[in-house]
C-alpha cells in the first residue's frame, strides 16, 4: 500500500470513528429527548383525568366500565385504564387491550408505592405506560403507544448513518486532496533522486521554499547533493592534478631507464649520473603518491584521537629536522599545551611546515617556532609570498612561480590545511613585517 493510500486510509478511518460516536451520542440524546416528551404528555393526561369526575359501572357480566367525558377523547390517542388494590381494571372500551397490572401497580393503588413509568407489549404493540395513584385504593394508568417515538428514532437513525456515510467518503476525498498536496515534495525528492541514480547529475535540486519538516528536507538534500558534488569534482580535480604532476618524472624515468638500457657504451661517470637521477625522481614519485594516499582519505584522519602535548610533539618534529641535515638553524619556544587529536597527521602536518621554512630560508638563517595555547607558528626569513600567491598556497598542487624551479609537488601545504580542518582548526600564511613568511597552525585545545 502507498504512503498515499495510507495517509487517506488513516483520514477515513478517524472520521468514521469520529461520527460514529457523534452518531450514537446524537441517537441517544434524541431517544432520550422524545421519550421524556412521551412522558411529560403522559403526566400531562393523567393531571386532567385526575380532575375530571371519572363514573365507573358494572356490566352483566360482572365487569367493570370506565365512562370518560367527550373532551377527553381528543388530543393524542392513548389508553386509559383504572386498577383497584386487588387488581380490577376498568376500561372505557371493553374489547381494548387491558394494560398489565401487576403486583406494583397494585401497590400504587394501596398507596404504598409512588406513581412510576413502565414499557411493556399489549397486543404486539409497545406502549409507555403511567401509573399514578387516583384515589383510596385506585390508580389510574395511562398509556401511549411508542409506535411515534420509534419511528421517529428510525428516521433519526437513517439520517445519521446517511450523514456518516458521506461524512466518510468525503473525508477519504479530502485525505486523498491533502495527501497528494502533502506528499508533493515527497514525490519530487523521490524524483530527484531517482534522477541522480540514474544519470549520475548532481546539479538536480528541489523547490525547497517553505518551513515545514518537507522543506527542511529538501533542503537537506540539496545540501547533500552540494556537497556530493563539491566532493566528486574535487576528485577529479585530484585525479587530474595527480595524472599531470606524476607524467612529468615518468616520463623522466622512462627515457632515462631507455638511455641506460640502449646505451651499452655510455660512460660510468654519465651512467651512475643517470641512475642518480632516476632514484631521485622515483624518490619524489614515491613522496607525491604517499601525498595523495593522505589527501584521498576524506576528511578524518586515519588513527585514534588521542590528547596530544603539543609542545613536545613540535620538538620532537624539530628534532628530526635537524637531524635530516637542514642546513638552517631551529629555534624552539614553546609553552606547555593540550590538543585532542590524531598524533600521526598532526606530526606529519608539523613536518611539512618545517620542512616548507626551511625550503625557503637562506642557508644559515634562522627558522622561529613557536607553541602557545594549540596554536603553532613557524616564521622563515625567505623571501616572502608574493600577495597574489597568499590566497592559493594551500591549494592542492599550487606551486607559485618563485617555487616551480625548487622540488616539491605542491601538496605539503595542501596536507596541513587538510589536517586543520579535520581537526576543527585552522592555518593560514602571512608576509612578516621584517620579511619571510609567517604560517599559522591553530587547533582546538582540549577541554
Amino acid at each position: 500500500m502507498t504512503l498515499r493510500a495510507r495517509l487517506t486510509l488513516v483520514a477515513a478511518s478517524a472520521v468514521a470513528v469520529a461520527v460514529a460516536l457523534a452518531s450514537v451520542v446524537v441517537y441517544v440524546v434524541a431517544r432520550s429527548e422524545l421519550r421524556e416528551q412521551l412522558d411529560d404528555q403522559l403526566e400531562a393526561r393523567a393531571a386532567v383525568v385526575a380532575r375530571t369526575p371519572l363514573d365507573v359501572t358494572r356490566g352483566d357480566r360482572g365487569q367493570f366500565f370506565l365512562h370518560v367525558p367527550q373532551p377527553l377523547l381528543g388530543g393524542s390517542p392513548g389508553y386509559l385504564q383504572l386498577v383497584n388494590a386487588s387488581g380490577s381494571t376498568a376500561r372505557a372500551d371493553p374489547d381494548a387491550a387491558a394494560l398489565p397490572a401487576g403486583a406494583r401497580a397494585r401497590a400504587v393503588a394501596r398507596g404504598t408505592a409512588e406513581g412510576f413509568f413502565s414499557d411493556a407489549t399489549v397486543r404486539g404493540i409497545r406502549v409507555r405506560i403511567l401509573t399514578v395513584p387516583l384515589g383510596r385504593n385506585v390508580a389510574l394508568q395511562v398509556a401511549r403507544p411508542l409506535a411515534e417515538v420509534s419511528g421517529a428514532l428510525d428516521r433519526v437513525r437513517t439520517l445519521l448513518l446517511a450523514i456518516a456515510l458521506g461524512g466518510i467518503g468525503l473525508a477519504a476525498a479530502l485525505g486523498l486532496v491533502v495527501a497528494r498536496a502533502t506528499l508533493t515534495p515527497v514525490r519530487r525528492l523521490t524524483d530527484a533522486i531517482e534522477h541522480v541514480t540514474r544519470t549520475r547529475d548532481l546539479r538536480q535540486t528541489i523547490d525547497a521554499r517553505g518551513r515545514d519538516e518537507l522543506s527542511r528536507l529538501a533542503a537537506s538534500f540539496n545540501t547533500m547533493l552540494d556537497a556530493l558534488e563539491q566532493s566528486q569534482r574535487a576528485q577529479r580535480q585530484l585525479v587530474a592534478d595527480a595524472s599531470h604532476e606524476l607524467r612529468t618524472p615518468l616520463t623522466s624515468v622512462r627515457t632515462n631507464v631507455e638511455v641506460l638500457a640502449h646505451a651499452r657504451e655510455l660512460p660510468e661517470a654519465e651512467r651512475e649520473l643517470l641512475l642518480a637521477d632516476v632514484v631521485e625522481q622515483l624518490a619524489e614519485m614515491s613522496a607525491l603518491v604517499s601525498e595523495l594516499v593522505e589527501l584521498a582519505r576524506g576528511e578524518q584522519p586515519s588513527g585514534d584521537r588521542e590528547e596530544i602535548r603539543l609542545d613536545r610533539l613540535v620538538e620532537d618534529a624539530v628534532e628530526r629536522a635537524r637531524r635530516n641535515g637542514r642546513a638552517v638553524e631551529f629555534r624552539v619556544d614553546a609553552e606547555a599545551s593540550t590538543v585532542d587529536g590524531v598524533r600521526p597527521a598532526i606530526e606529519r602536518a608539523v613536518a611539512n611546515l618545517l620542512d616548507n621554512a626551511a625550503k625557503w630560508s637562506p642557508h644559515g638563517e634562522a627558522v622561529d617556532v613557536s607553541v602557545r595555547a594549540g596554536e603553532i607558528v613557524v616564521r622563515d626569513r625567505g623571501p616572502g609570498i608574493e600577495d597574489a600567491d597568499l590566497p592559493h598556497v594551500f591549494d592542492r598542487f599550487y606551486r607559485a612561480t618563485a617555487a616551480r624551479g625548487l622540488p616539491g609537488s605542491g601538496l605539503g601545504l595542501a596536507i596541513v590545511r587538510h589536517v586543520a580542518e579535520s581537526h576543527g582548526g585552522s592555518v593560514r600564511a602571512e608576509r612578516a613585517d621584517d620579511g619571510g613568511t609567517r604560517m599559522r597552525l591553530a587547533l582546538s585545545p582540549s577541554s
